[in-house]
């Protein structure tokens, strides 16, 4: 069996938990804050935090930014559920926009058209990691006749004087925008270290931050790790040292802090990440689309549009001509096939949960298009030429069964 995405795990990972463990410091502590900083060099972001998990990230920066019951926070449609899931639990609207006619990700003209008074925040997301139209989605954050709308409801969305842009590039790692990593782009961005993902820490996530000068990042960074430690004011770190015991708990935070058992493993997939993991990321990329060449039924990805290239992340094969029901049946013969794969990702509002809020589907044609004939390849590290060429062959003799029983 061919697997979709397993992580990368090899002695020199096994090395550097081992030594997490045996430091006696297991939880956050030293390894995170350097993980931390060498994300912020990667990125060229001006502060990074990292957490449990991405969604945990994006929450908490959404609650920083002071949104909460009666705002709005615009989204794709086409994104998987933990983008809209945070901005419900902050008790405000997710506006949901469609995809580009000829991509996956937010169309900004959408966007643009989707913002009223009552709008706090855009969420673009990097579908598989290609960066988003970040050029027009700053002009919309900064057109003074939609600045005329933003009421801004605290001190922190004051000074800030017009919608945040945060991006959720939970698959975007590494990613570039015309010639900047992907962290120092947008207000906040959001990478996910999930086990699937480029880079990866078993769980976790975090927060580059990246907003106008005059904010005080490291004051913003102090409330996020605080608040990711239910509000204690000392971590256990910081309580550790000699008669530092007292702690005070400033608001109800939550739990979501990253370990130094996890930052040991980021901190090596970091270190070889720009000469080893994108680099075999982008092979196995370039051989899939060689390999579909010849088939006109296969879409194949870009990577590359000017100066910006994606993460690699996925490889979004689209089925030409395929109905969904079709699409599926060709997943059923892959997977008798022993190959893996998946489908990124199924429409928030098909989801019944957000059909339950009274989303349609049907207002979103683009975001369904894509998704109907969609399939991700498996796309991981360790993934062997030989394993390219098997899922391929599995791909095309699957499509071909059934191309020939319709």
């Amino acid at each position: 069996m061919i697997p979709f995405s397993p992580p990368r795990m090899d002695q020199k990972i096994v090395d550097e938990v081992t030594k997490a463990l045996m430091s006696g410091w297991i939880t956050t502590g030293p390894r995170t804050k350097q993980f931390e900083k060498e994300i912020s060099e990667y990125t060229g972001a001006k502060k990074t935090v990292c957490f449990g998990s991405a969604t945990a990230g994006i929450e908490l920066v959404l609650r920083w930014f002071e949104i909460g019951p009666g705002d709005e926070v615009i989204i794709p449609a086409y994104t998987y559920c933990a983008t809209a899931n945070v901005v419900l639990h902050c008790g405000a609207v997710p506006v949901m926009v469609d995809c580009l006619p000829d991509g996956f990700n937010m169309d900004p003209a959408k966007a643009r058209a989707a913002v009223t008074e009552r709008t706090k925040a855009i969420i673009p997301v990097d579908i598989a990691g290609f960066p988003c139209d970040y050029d027009a989605l700053w002009d919309i954050v900064r057109d003074p006749e939609l600045n005329k709308l933003f009421k801004p409801s605290g001190k922190i969305q004051e000074a800030l004087g017009r919608m945040a842009l945060l991006a959720d590039s939970a698959h975007g790692f590494g990613a570039a925008y015309k010639g900047r990593k992907l962290g120092s782009v947008a207000d906040g961005t959001a990478f996910s270290f999930h086990a699937v993902k480029n880079l990866t820490t078993a769980e976790g996530g975090a927060i580059c931050l990246n907003f106008p000068d005059h904010f005080d990042h490291e004051e913003a960074y102090k409330w996020l790790t605080t608040m990711s430690l239910h509000g204690q004011n000392k971590d256990a770190l910081a309580k550790t040292q000699k008669g530092a015991w007292r702690y005070d708990v400033i608001a109800p935070g939550y739990k979501c802090n990253m370990t130094d058992i996890q930052a040991a493993i980021g901190l090596v997939e970091l270190g070889r990440y720009e000469s080893e993991t994108l680099p075999r990321r982008r092979e196995l990329c370039h051989r899939y689309t060689e390999a579909f060449a010849g088939h006109g039924w296969a879409q194949t990805p870009k990577f590359i549009d000017g100066e910006s290239e994606t993460s690699y992340h996925l490889y979004q094969l689209r089925l030409e001509g395929f109905t969904e029901d079709e699409r599926d049946a060709v997943i059923a013969e892959i997977a008798e096939r022993d190959v893996a794969v998946n489908v990124h990702f199924i429409p928030l509002p098909m989801l019944t949960a957000y059909k339950n809020l009274g989303y349609r589907m049907k207002d979103y044609p683009f975001a369904y298009s894509r998704y109907t004939n969609e399939i991700s390849l498996p796309l991981y590290y360790d993934l062997t030429d030989e394993q390219v060429d098997a899922v391929v062959g599995a791909v095309v003799a699957a499509v071909e069964k059934v191309s020939h029983r319709g």
